[in-house]
């Protein structure tokens, strides 16, 4: 029975379940830790791994903040594949350019550090970039990327390693939660049972097995992504976060400048947007660079209709934009594939508690791996109290 009792039980070991784990065995719980799949395979691991902390809102912004922190604490421990190597945004047009330097203004108020790059500048620090193409750009030098194949395995194996109080159950479906008196009784797909005070659902883009009627009213939103991975070209100076002008159309922290109001879409980029494109770059260890991606939508309830497959129409339009970028062969091309991730129109993540016991904390969108670990941190101690 003692191995079947813990204090606390985790529900999904993505980023976002992982790091409620971590913080919650650094208070001195018993945590159990599971995961549905061998091992995790969804959004935690399709994605670019850009830790964009000058690219949220304010409201997120101590989150990701704080994650930052979180993720260099621990690399200096253990090597889950943090690298300080920066975040660049690239004007391609006096509209993004100037919301450039209004972000700066912002960043300034608040104690970020940011610089503004001339054109000459970026092209000097990345010569890969095409000089047609850009204006100039805002630059975040203390910002972090992490290699999303090796961050999760890395984190846990970091977390059972270091917190003996930590059990890690892959391959371990939840099929059941349930308050019982004074505790949550849950059972896997193989009929095994565990007991725990708490119980935090973090089951990422899986509304089917727990608690199948909340979500089916949540109101939640999956997003699928398209992104691209070249061969490895190490000769290629592109190193960081690199984001571009339909970047700065898009993130959060530009929508809250004076200008975003104003900002009109070009006739070139009308297609881009039907497709919620953004073109990013993220150059790997290996020299490898991730390209993409694309937004497609659809609620809760219909989340099969968007299908596995990867729209090769999509992928030509972001490569055809991509090759207006930067001046390497953006075709040479060794894997695509598509991600997906909850998200709620209306919230920035979804919380839900169910009789002070059952604590479901999800829909965390694309800001995962940004924001998860400071979100993460505040959550436990809002569950704790």
């Amino acid at each position: 029975m003692e191995n079947s009792t813990f204090d606390l039980i985790v529900v999904g070991s993505g980023i976002l379940g992982t790091f409620h784990a971590i913080h919650a065995a650094r208070l001195g719980k018993k945590v159990l830790l599971t995961e549905k799949d061998q091992y995790p395979v969804n959004a935690t691991v399709r994605n670019f791994g850009q830790v964009v902390t000058s690219g949220m809102s304010s409201d997120w912004f101590a989150y990701a903040t704080r994650t930052a922190e979180l993720y260099k604490e621990i690399q200096q421990e253990f090597d889950i594949s943090v690298r300080n190597n920066g975040t660049v945004y690239l004007a391609s047009d006096a509209d993004e350019l100037q919301l450039a330097h209004e972000l700066k203004e912002r960043m300034d108020a608040s104690g970020y550090g940011a610089e503004i790059l001339s054109a000459k500048n970026c092209l000097t620090q990345w010569p890969a970039l095409k000089m047609e193409y850009c204006k100039g750009g805002i630059f975040f030098p203390q910002e972090l990327s992490v290699e999303p194949d090796k961050l999760i395995h890395r984190l846990i194996e970091y977390a059972t390693k270091k917190y003996p109080n930590l059990t890690y159950k892959p391959a371990t479906a939840i099929v059941d939660c349930e308050v019982i008196g004074d505790h949550v009784e849950v059972t896997t797909a193989s009929r095994e049972k565990f007991i725990a005070e708490k119980v935090i659902v973090c089951s990422g883009g899986e509304f089917k097995l727990l608690f199948a009627d909340l979500f089916k009213n949540s109101g939640i939103i999956l997003c699928k992504l398209q992104m691209m991975k070249t061969v490895p070209m190490p000769e290629v100076q592109l190193e960081g976060n690199i984001l571009t002008g339909l970047s700065i159309r898009r993130y959060e922290s530009f929508q809250e400048c004076p200008s975003f109001a104003k900002l009109t879409t070009p006739e070139h980029y009308a297609e881009l947007k039907k497709w919620g494109v953004h073109l990013l770059f993220k150059k790997a260890v290996d020299g490898s660079i991730i390209i993409g991606d694309s937004h497609e939508y659809a609620d809760v309830n219909h989340t099969d209709d968007l299908g596995f497959d990867v729209n090769s129409a999509i992928n030509e339009l972001m490569l055809k934009e991509a090759q207006n970028i930067v001046n390497f062969d953006v075709r040479k091309i060794a894997s695509t594939w598509a991600g997906f991730y909850p998200q709620h129109n209306s919230k920035h993540v979804v919380e839900a508690d169910i009789e002070g016991r059952i604590h479901i904390r999800t829909a965390i969108g694309g800001k995962g791996m940004t924001c998860a670990a400071g979100y993460a941190e505040a959550s436990i101690k809002d569950i704790y109290n």
